[in-house]
């Protein structure tokens, strides 16, 4: 029996590597994004501790001081947060990206595989049919033996 060997398995195990490599940038940009959104919460909950600070410092005793300077940290953690909620959103995009790309290398690396298999079962119907003519020829052979012994 011939050995199966697949013509394009050198462009199958290349898209099965950018597939992997899709699928780590993808992880990558997950993780990323993550790391963005929990930045995002702290700035969050610092602004939040700051503007409860505000109101504490108000109920107090009056310090001009204290007040404007809680004042602008509020501010300063409003400008983090917006530079942050803008730097979550790129994430978010390099996440579809990432996201798009894996699935397309999936695809093609499926579109290969198929092409594979395809070939895998045409191999195989052409082994049988040259396996059933070595067995007809052989039987022809044995018939033709007998004749010629007189069998």
């Amino acid at each position: 029996m011939a050995v199966y060997r697949f013509k394009m398995q050198s462009v199958l195990d290349i898209k099965e590597k950018l597939e992997t490599q899709a699928k780590q940038e993808f992880a990558n940009a997950n993780i990323k994004l993550m790391e963005e959104e929990a930045l995002l919460a702290d700035i969050r909950k610092r602004k939040d501790d700051y503007i409860e600070e505000g109101v504490k410092l108000r109920l107090e005793t009056i310090d001009p001081v204290a007040i404007d300077i809680n004042k602008r940290a509020v501010e300063v953690m409003e400008d983090n947060e917006k530079a942050q909620e803008r730097e979550v959103a790129v994430a978010r995009k390099n996440v579809e990206a990432a996201r798009k790309k894996m699935m397309d290398a999936r695809t093609e690396t499926k579109m290969y595989e198929k092409l594979k298999e395809d070939d895998f079962k045409e191999f195989m119907t052409e082994e049988g049919k040259a396996e059933s003519k070595e067995i007809d020829e052989l039987n022809s052979f044995r018939f033709s033996e007998k004749s010629k012994r007189g069998e």
